[in-house]
Parts: C-alpha cells; sequence; structure tokens
C-alpha cells in the first residue's frame, strides 16, 4: 500500500509540473511591439502546440508612393510578392524549452526578404529577446519586443 501512495504521488507530481509548464509557455501570447516600433507582432499557440507571430499592425501600412498597402516585394518567393505584409505569418514553430525560452522557430524579415533561425527569450512578463541568427554561422542580433495586450 505504501509504494501505490508514493507512485500516485509521483504521479500528480508529474502531472502538475507538466502543467505549470504548458502555462508558462502560454505566457508568450498576446500582441507585441518591435524594437524600432514599426509593427505589433501577435504571437499565438498553434493546434499543434508550437508558437506562431503574425504581424498584425505597421506604423506605415500603405506604400507612400502608391497608397495601396504595402506588399511583400522583397519575397525570395515571387507568388508571395503581391501578398500584403499586414497579415503575414513571419514567425514558425517555436518550442517552449521551459525557463522561458522559445526556441527551434524561425522569423522573416519582409523588409529583405530573409528568414533567420529565432529564439525568444522572456525577460520579464512584458519584455522580449527576439533573436534572429543566420542558419549555420549563428551571427545575427536581439531585438527587445514589448506586450502591447496579453492573450489575444
Amino acid at each position: 500500500m505504501k509504494k501505490v501512495n508514493i507512485l500516485f504521488t509521483l504521479l500528480c507530481l508529474f502531472v502538475s509540473v507538466n502543467l505549470f509548464a504548458q502555462d508558462d509557455g502560454d505566457k508568450i501570447a498576446g500582441i507585441w511591439m518591435n524594437g524600432e516600433g514599426t509593427a505589433k507582432i501577435q504571437i499565438y499557440k498553434t493546434s499543434s502546440g508550437k508558437y506562431n507571430g503574425r504581424i498584425v499592425w505597421l506604423k506605415e501600412p500603405k506604400d507612400p508612393d502608391t497608397g495601396n498597402p504595402k506588399v511583400d516585394t522583397k519575397n525570395p518567393d515571387a507568388s508571395k510578392r503581391t501578398k500584403p505584409i499586414l497579415g503575414i505569418v513571419n514567425m514558425v514553430g517555436f518550442d517552449y524549452k521551459g525557463s522561458k525560452k522559445w526556441e527551434n522557430g524561425t522569423i522573416y524579415d519582409p523588409k529583405n526578404g530573409n528568414t533567420y533561425n529565432c529564439s525568444i527569450e522572456m525577460k520579464d512578463d512584458n519584455t522580449l529577446n527576439v533573436r534572429g541568427s543566420i542558419p549555420v554561422v549563428n551571427i545575427g542580433r536581439t531585438d527587445k519586443w514589448t506586450r502591447q495586450v496579453k492573450k489575444s
């Protein structure tokens, strides 16, 4: 009987630790302003349990020459160059690794058409360090994002 109680206690502990870890991963969900103040990105959890992000606001949403919505002219895929930047899913595939860190994702920059490896670290509830780096050589930069809206 004592062994059953110990096993049950360990099982409950394991389940509760995993539930708290999942909740911590969801802390990233919400709308974040990039470091330049030029875009807001909504980070959300996908049905597969990964985290993605989409551009939901642009400081300058229209092309100054045409007055039309800005489109993804730098995209390496020519078929996507007429797609509006607003609404683009530009962050894909982040796994929550614990300790307020999300890894194994990529981030797309519509300013230059490049996709970078990306990791995210939450410094506090309202600050993210988003690090994009060139695959293989791991050279990159870190941008500080600030929370605009929690879970949305």
